[in-house]
């Protein structure tokens, strides 16, 4: 399905780093929410189904942040402004982020079939 106008929204993604080894942090998740309410939706529920197996303080954190946080999170959403929850667990950071983005009409990522114009793609020779 191909959407016709662009359209406001908000990119969300999930990121783990470990504190404790050299690394780069690793992308988790991501999700395309079309309003505020989902985008902070999407790191509630990602923050209720993992708190039973986060430490004391991470749980603690997670929840304070489900009551408290997530009202000043939805607030800075509707004004458009980047958003970050994160929380540390046993030497690892687990950080959301929310942006607010304009999606622009092109294939939805869930189709099977590429549009026309990936096949006038030619990749690079690798090195």
């Amino acid at each position: 399905m191909l959407m016709q106008l662009p359209r406001w929204g908000f990119w969300c993604e999930c990121w783990t780093e470990s504190l404790t080894e050299q690394g780069p942090p690793a992308l988790v998740a991501s999700f395309d929410a079309y309003s505020a309410p989902q985008a902070d939706r999407w790191v509630a529920i990602a923050l209720e189904t993992i708190s039973s197996a986060l430490d004391a303080d991470a749980s603690s954190a997670a929840w304070e942040w489900m009551y408290d946080g997530r009202i000043d999170t939805r607030r800075a959403l509707l004004r458009a402004e980047p958003c970050t929850v994160s929380l540390t667990d046993a030497g690892t950071r687990i950080t959301w982020t929310i942006q607010p983005v304009l999606f622009l009409p092109l294939a939805h990522r869930q189709e099977t079939e590429l549009p026309a114009c990936a096949h006038d793609f030619t990749p690079r020779p690798e090195e």
